[in-house]
């Protein structure tokens, strides 16, 4: 018993969040392959790496010994249970993309069974407009974070150039900093401007908290609303041009997404308050306060080849969930000029990544925990969440072809289903592709490929806009 017992591995206060019966949470992510898809061979190199990581051979059981806490408890896996190859009549399907849409929301909207290993795989050999097939993958979000998960996926993968070498993801390149006689005034003044902002970004969230709600607008339901159904569906665009916009006006490529993102939700807004005068329309879009969650990754660097040595020889390295959460402010205006929607994102941006708020609110949520209860860190989600409108993220990916498990791939996508919001946007890259991912509420946002197209006609439109002034410079 005393062996038993020495086994047992407490979740992290965040997954122990994720299993609580009142915030249930998946990652649900899609491979499209360039081939046909091989179910033994996807089998076999699953038990090859997957299984040798310790979260996804055991379950979560509540141990009576600790208060009902949750533990990992190691159990034997037989993969083959885990990985489903579903007998598909062709001659019934009219649109492969849509069989896609439903098979996959039907997955995310399925409750997984918590009395064993909280991952499954599905295998599709059905083509559709950008994949010969496709291969489905869920998890428990108590497993880990998109990072973690995503990591999991590129250290499973090869370069398709060298088979044997790992992805390589993008990386931002950090400022060096000089070494002048105005250093010490310049970090102190950084100092200054990180506490003072954190104060501010703290405050906020204070009263987000409290009481202060966004603007009932149709992307948000109504409150202490549960889940409806969520539909799960993506657009491929091009990372060339987030890239164009990055470069031209002097930003990071999550600066560009999410000014793609307020450009698009102000288009989608616009429509629907309806045949309103212009003045109007811009008089209601300016009194709307939406605000968005977004997930922080907390780690110093997340190493592929940290993840792979840890499949193949047992090392250590930082896995789970080790994420925090900002509130950011959406700028939802009807803009004469496209671009403002960016600059606007970068400003906002700007003040979030001085300040120590994810980090802050992480740790708030820890020492909540071990105080009062998973009871009380529930609570104070549900309310953070259910007074803004939507959570967005957004994961570099390989920045050239990989395969996985020897099936080449041509794109990846994903989403994270948590809390009660009725809309949440992911961005994943491949590539040279952006992975648009919605995962919305029908019974609130009933149009999510309407709102989708928005988003994508907003990139079109900030390009262009960037051609017509001539702002971009010519490559020679």
């Amino acid at each position: 018993m005393q062996a038993e017992i020495t086994i047992m591995e407490p979740l992290s206060p965040v997954s122990r969040l994720f299993v609580s019966p009142g915030f249930y949470g998946v990652i649900v992510f899609t491979l499209g392959f360039k081939t046909r898809c091989n179910s033994s061979a996807i089998v076999e190199g699953i038990k090859n790496t997957w299984i040798k990581l310790p979260r996804f051979s055991s379950k979560v059981v509540m141990d009576d010994k600790k208060n009902g806490e949750a533990v990992w408890v190691p159990v034997n896996v037989r993969v083959e249970d885990h990985v489903f190859v579903p007998d598909i009549d062709h001659s019934d399907i009219t649109n492969p993309d849509q069989f896609i849409e439903d098979y996959t929301s039907n997955i995310a909207n399925t409750l997984m069974d918590m009395s064993r290993p909280l991952w499954e795989f599905h295998v599709l050999n059905i083509k559709t407009s950008n994949a010969e097939s496709l291969g489905i993958g869920k998890f428990h979000h108590s497993l880990g974070d998109g990072m973690s998960l995503m990591s999991l996926l590129y250290a499973s993968s090869r370069k398709i150039s060298d088979p044997n070498a790992l992805p390589t993801t993008a990386t931002t390149r950090k400022q060096v900093g000089s070494d002048d006689n105005w250093w010490l005034v310049a970090r102190f003044w950084l100092m200054i401007r990180v506490i003072f902002t954190t104060f501010i970004e703290l405050f906020k969230s204070l009263l987000t908290l409290c009481f202060m709600r966004d603007t009932k607008t149709p992307l948000m339901g109504k409150p202490g609303d549960r889940n409806g159904p969520r539909k799960i569906i993506h657009r491929i665009v091009s990372f060339d041009d987030v890239k164009f916009v990055k470069n031209t006006m002097k930003m990071k490529v999550n600066d560009v997404l999410l000014g793609i993102t307020q450009a698009g939700l102000s288009r989608y807004l616009r429509k629907k308050y309806g045949e309103d005068p212009v003045t109007e329309k811009k008089k209601s879009l300016e009194e709307t306060r939406l605000r968005g969650t977004i997930a922080v990754n907390l780690r110093p660097e997340t190493k592929i080849k940290d993840l792979a040595d840890m499949m193949t020889k047992g090392s250590k390295c930082r896995w789970g969930n080790f994420i925090g959460v900002v509130i950011f402010p959406l700028w939802i205006r009807s803009e004469d000029d496209p671009l403002e929607y960016v600059r606007r994102a970068k400003a906002t941006m700007d003040k979030k990544k001085i300040s120590m708020e994810a980090l802050v609110l992480y740790g708030f949520i820890k020492f909540t925990m071990k105080i009062f209860g998973v009871k009380a860190v529930e609570a104070i989600t549900k309310r953070v969440f259910s007074h803004t409108t939507l959570t967005f993220s957004n994961v570099l990916g390989p920045n050239e072809d990989i395969s996985f498990f020897e099936h080449p791939m041509c794109y990846v996508g994903a989403s994270a289903l948590i809390g009660p919001q009725a809309l949440i946007i992911h961005y994943v890259s491949y590539a040279d592709k952006i992975i648009i991912n919605l995962a919305v509420d029908t019974t609130v946002i009933p149009d999510p490929h309407v709102l989708c197209d928005n988003l994508v006609e907003s990139l079109e439109i900030i390009k262009l806009s960037l051609l017509e002034k001539g702002l971009h410079k010519m490559e020679v």
